[in-house]
């Protein structure tokens, strides 16, 4: 059974790091949210370390770039983990060939720069689906439309046997008030339909392979019984802390604001009820960040 807290102090002594979800918790995909700013913000000061770890399909320079247009200060946290360049680098070991067919805006260029990390990266092509080994899949073409306006490609992909690698396994996010479907409503269409859809991103075990190493990477070592995953899905977020074996938060008047009745903290009739339906429970529930 989830334990209902009112605030992140309540229980950030027993964590000497956290693992925080971006979209939903420290903003909303338009500008940050204060109270999980001043939440952070107070627990680096008393020692903690805070990673942020999104399944955005960015490369950590740009999530960096755009938690400064959202108005994220540098000092609510001290690195970033990202779905993107956890994908990226598997990409560029040659995991869905080298010709490979970018499903997703064009926004997501950035997607296909080699990662600094890798000592001999593969080259990679992007071409037409008629000329690909393989997918990169960052998002939909238009995040507003049904993933099921894909199937036809989707359908040419899977006669053609190319597996789709997933850059960013969210279903759905919430820019302000205006739901957005992600690339993992994509790969997961295309999986229902007999495809090979490849995750890195939150709950798969790549991206807090990442995590930790950003953690180490600030001279820290921290058990994973001093870790706390924050985040408001709960089929990533909760999902992942639970595959790693860790603590979780989980953030209520995120993705599941309706069926938790949370305004300022969930309905715990009803909460309970949406975790029984998920069969899943967290450590901890919170309404939102604070």
């Amino acid at each position: 059974m989830t334990r209902i807290i009112a605030s992140l102090s309540e229980i950030s002594e027993q964590y000497d790091a956290l693992f925080v979800d971006l979209w939903g918790c420290v903003h909303n995909g338009v500008n940050a949210l204060p109270e999980a700013v001043a939440a952070l913000q107070n627990y680096r000061a008393g020692g903690g370390k805070v990673i942020l770890v999104t399944n955005s399909p960015r490369p950590r320079a740009g999530v960096q770039k755009q938690l400064v247009h959202f108005g994220v200060p540098d000092d609510a946290w001290d690195s970033i983990a990202t779905s993107g360049d956890s994908a990226r680098s598997a990409m560029y070991r040659g995991v869905v060939g080298q010709r490979v067919w970018h499903l997703g805006p064009p926004t997501d260029g950035r997607f296909f720069a080699p990662p600094e990390i890798l000592d001999a990266p593969v080259d990679i092509a992007r071409v037409p689906l008629e000329e690909a080994e393989g997918i990169a899949c960052t998002g939909a073409f238009d995040p507003q439309a049904d993933p099921e306006v894909l199937r036809p490609e989707l359908t040419l992909a899977l006669e053609r046997g190319l597996p789709l690698l997933c850059a960013n396994p969210d279903i759905v996010v919430d820019r302000g008030h205006v739901r957005e479907w992600c690339a993992g409503a994509v790969a997961q269409l295309y999986t229902e339909m007999g495809g090979t859809s490849l995750y890195f991103g939150k709950p798969h075990a790549p991206i807090y392979d990442l995590a930790r190493r950003r953690l180490s990477g600030l001279g820290v070592t921290v058990a994973d019984d001093r870790i706390l995953a924050i985040g408001d899905g709960i089929l990533t977020d909760v999902a992942g802390a639970i595959g790693e074996g860790i603590d979780s938060l989980f953030i209520s008047g995120g993705l599941a604001a309706a069926e938790t009745k949370t305004v300022t903290q969930p309905d715990p009739d009803a909460l309970t009820a949406y975790l029984a339906k998920e069969k899943s429970t967290s450590t901890y529930t919170i309404g939102h960040l604070r």
